[in-house]
């Protein structure tokens, strides 16, 4: 008699179960942030950045205290005070913190990255606002520590001249917080403007162009337009948040921010309606 003895089949075992990930948005700004610091541009340009405004203020300050009292004193450094002397450098610090904003968003753009992200965050616009918030958080700071460090010892340069303030002065605070915001907006538009030209060539064109070659020839214009133009520009809006004393051609600290903070919303909505339309 033949037995037939019924094998038990054991079934596989079960591939383990993956973890389910949901995006959100304090997984993209974190994404942003090892994506930022990930890069050799952010650090050198980010030193850049600070380096100019320490250094350009503390030289500013010291050609003031040197040539204070002398016949060869130049007359666009004679009505300086302790702040305008330390924040001389701030013009060269938006150009650094511009361009990297610039290089955040556009950088992607040029080696394929961009569609890693957009692939991992379907929704994009997180992904804008998410580059956005960082680099202008670390740009804000950066331009803080610089603006602040500057004058510290700006103002110690020049004490004993007619230039010299403190920080118990009226409106010092004001300007150099204001200066330091000024220059986080200025990084903010970079990031707007490489996401909305996706080329890092065009963006930094035409930031430079909007921050420093039109309101060069905005000064061709007839002297009737010219003032009622020229205030509402980015970088001259921006100046009048970090300008102690305004004058009649010029904005007050708020209406000079409601200003900036429109070019930067309007820069912001534009690379997102790109975003939004076209492919990548």
């Amino acid at each position: 008699m033949t037995t037939l003895t019924a094998t038990e089949q054991t079934p596989p075992p079960a591939a383990p179960a993956r973890p389910a990930y949901r995006v959100t948005g304090r997984r993209v700004l974190a994404s942003e942030w090892e994506k930022l610091w990930s890069l050799r541009s952010t650090w050198i340009t980010l030193g850049l950045g600070l380096l100019f405004l320490v250094a350009f203020g503390l030289i500013a300050s010291g050609r003031y205290e040197s040539t204070y009292g002398s016949p060869h004193m130049d007359h666009d450094f004679a009505s300086s005070t302790a702040v305008s002397l330390s924040l001389f450098g701030s013009n060269f610090a938006q150009l650094a913190l511009g361009v990297l904003g610039v290089l955040v968003t556009a950088g992607e753009y040029s080696t394929g990255m961009i569609r890693s992200s957009l692939a991992a965050v379907p929704r994009r616009l997180p992904v804008l606002w998410s580059k956005a918030a960082v680099f202008g958080l670390v740009a804000l700071v950066v331009a803080l520590v610089g603006v602040f460090v500057a004058f510290f010892f700006g103002s110690r340069i020049v004490s004993g001249t007619p230039a010299a303030m403190g920080f118990s002065h009226a409106g010092v605070v004001r300007s150099l917080l204001g200066a330091a915001l000024y220059l986080g907006l200025v990084g903010v538009v970079g990031t707007a403007l490489g996401s909305l030209l996706r080329s890092v060539a065009g963006g930094i064109s035409v930031l430079v162009a909007a921050l420093m070659l039109v309101p060069g020839l905005a000064s061709l214009l007839p002297s009737s337009w010219r003032d009622d133009i020229t205030r509402y520009l980015p970088s001259n809006a921006g100046e009048s948040m970090f300008t102690l004393t305004h004058d009649s051609t010029s904005l007050s600290p708020g209406a000079g921010l409601l200003v900036l903070l429109g070019w930067t919303a309007l820069a912001l909505a534009g690379a997102a309606y790109r975003l939004l339309r076209s492919d990548v």
